[in-house]
């Protein structure tokens, strides 16, 4: 595979391997070893229970008050981190970068996600104030360096240097994770296509689920540029179906942001002359980028999902609720640790309680942390 990547790609033998020594496998690479290891890891499986923007799955009595229906149609942090890792791939393959890498940082760019999206997050930064904060990219990065355990040998998953660096660097405009981990200004070309994937994944899907749940319009709309002209070129009038219309209209979208993103990237890192994974490294600016015309218009959709989608009341009236039920949970928890599961009461005499009651939390599903809330 090496002979076919770009010199500026991360190769295996180049790489700043893993903290463990492991023996090669005889027929999976290291990066692939990677990916596999994140997919089979219990904090993966249990995104499919987390919140994009709707709660998923089957409603419970005290969901049921939120005024919102939950709807399997509707992104799970699991799907929307399949799709990501769909995106960054079609991306890293066009530009000549590691695909097994790059897949690899996509399915675990949000594992450290807690129960209820962004608000869920906020609740507990906010009530992790005086222990050190939380920020959910910075809590993927200790997900994979200490919670998983599912080897006898060493904590964690022991993934490669370069797909740990990719999950602490991972930024976008909710992203922005104060590492103070990694002394590399930057992450590799390929944890920089995670950032973009992710960028273009929850852009798109959101505006679809968005108009699925009726919280959005086509009318609502019409001075979105990048919406107008998606609708143009699928002719949208003539798709009378409205779910295969708004399909489409974001597939269009997705289209349009993934080939100016690689057309523009391959001129951005010729033009920087980049030869080696180290000048990536050592350059904080970000080479993988879309043009001028199209971050304009994905930054006018951005605002438009903010104001109209996730400041929409029927999304704010659930956060109230969200604090006082992790609120609720944490202080429960602290007053009696052995509720907790052997596993994580371990935990507490090196990391802390408040730490290691924030963890066991921000590994919940949505549903179980309600079953939790009844049970108290």
């Amino acid at each position: 595979m090496s002979e076919q990547l770009a010199c500026y790609a991360v190769t295996e033998n180049l790489s700043r391997g893993r903290i463990s020594k492991e023996k090669p496998h005889p027929y999976r690479s290291d990066f692939e070893r990677d990916r596999d290891r994140i997919i089979h890891c219990s904090a993966f499986r249990r995104l499919e229970g987390k919140t994009q923007v709707f709660t998923p799955g089957p409603a419970t009595p005290a969901f049921a008050q939120t005024g919102l229906r939950p709807d399997d149609y509707y992104r799970t942090r699991l799907t929307h981190s399949i799709e990501v890792a769909q995106i960054g791939r079609t991306i890293a393959k066009e530009l000549r970068l590691n695909i097994n890498l790059t897949e690899a940082i996509c399915l675990a760019h949000d594992l450290g996600h807690p129960p209820f999206g962004h608000a869920g997050e906020k609740v507990l930064d906010d009530l992790m104030s005086d222990f050190g904060g939380f920020e959910h990219n910075l809590q993927s990065l200790r997900i994979v360096d200490l919670l998983e355990n599912p080897y006898p040998q060493f904590s964690g998953l022991n993934l490669m240097y370069e797909t740990r660096l990719g999950l602490a660097k991972h930024r976008t405009a909710y992203d922005k994770a104060k590492d103070n981990i990694f002394t590399d200004s930057n992450c590799s070309l390929e944890g920089q296509v995670t950032d973009m994937a992710d960028r273009i994944a929850y852009n798109c899907h959101d505006l679809e689920d968005g108009t699925r749940a009726g919280l959005i319009s086509s009318e609502l709309l019409q001075n979105v540029q990048i919406f107008t002209e998606a609708q143009s070129r699928i002719n949208a009038k003539a798709i009378k179906d409205d779910t295969i219309r708004n399909t489409r209209t974001a597939k269009a979208i997705i289209d349009r942001l993934v080939s100016d993103c690689i057309d523009i990237s391959k001129k951005t890192i010729a033009q920087a002359n980049i030869q080696t994974v180290n000048d990536v490294y050592r350059t904080s600016e970000n080479f993988i980028v879309f043009s001028t015309k199209e971050q304009a218009t994905l930054t006018e959709l951005e605002k438009f999902l903010l104001q109209n989608l996730y400041s929409h009341k029927s999304i704010i009236q659930t956060t109230d609720k969200i604090k006082d039920w992790l609120s609720q949970l944490f202080e429960k928890l602290c007053q009696k640790p052995q509720m907790m599961p052997g596993y994580f009461q371990r935990f507490t005499a090196k990391e802390g309680l408040q730490r290691t009651v924030c963890d066991y939390i921000a590994g919940m599903t949505d549903r179980f942390c309600l079953k939790m809330l009844e049970k108290i």
